[in-house]
């Protein structure tokens, strides 16, 4: 039996498809999506989308906690590494992952899904949970989903 998902990746797709039917602006799309996915609840604390800015990625968008790490250098922390190493990472025990730069200190784990446009990288979804282990393989292929969608309206 296939595990259930917080996440509600269709919703949000429809979402996005409505929006982009409509003119959404960038910055509206992003919303939509850091909005969306923080309202699913636990495991879902926080939801930060950087857009690839050249070798930074930039904060475009957040719902939840605050972070102070606006920019990230690609390379640098979770998310840089992320986009370094070209996949989505999924950090079960932040306490245990070398380079983490911490948002929170109530964060327990982390994941870190690129959007990208065939082999370009556009950004990422960083998404933090209050609960170790927070996402499992089906949370983050619904993540993927709406990844890959938004990649498509941008």
């Amino acid at each position: 039996m296939a595990s259930k998902t917080i996440l509600d990746a269709d919703a949000v797709v429809r979402a996005l498809q409505g929006a982009f039917a409509r003119g959404a602006a960038r910055a509206e799309l992003l919303q939509i999506v850091a909005s969306r996915l923080h309202a699913a609840g636990g495991p879902y604390t926080g939801v930060y989308l950087y857009m690839l800015h050249g070798d930074d990625l930039v904060l475009e968008i957040f719902e939840g906690r605050p972070t102070h790490h606006t920019r990230i250098r690609v390379g640098s922390g979770i998310c840089g590494q992320a986009v370094a190493e070209r996949r989505d990472i999924n950090v079960p025990d932040v306490a245990r992952a070398d380079g983490y730069l911490a948002c929170s200190l109530e964060t327990k784990s982390e994941l870190v899904v690129l959007i990208r446009r065939r082999d370009e990288i556009l950004g990422q979804i960083d998404i933090d949970s209050d609960t170790t282990n927070g996402f499992d393989a089906a949370e983050e292929a619904a993540v993927r989903t709406v990844a890959d969608a938004l990649a498509v309206f941008l």
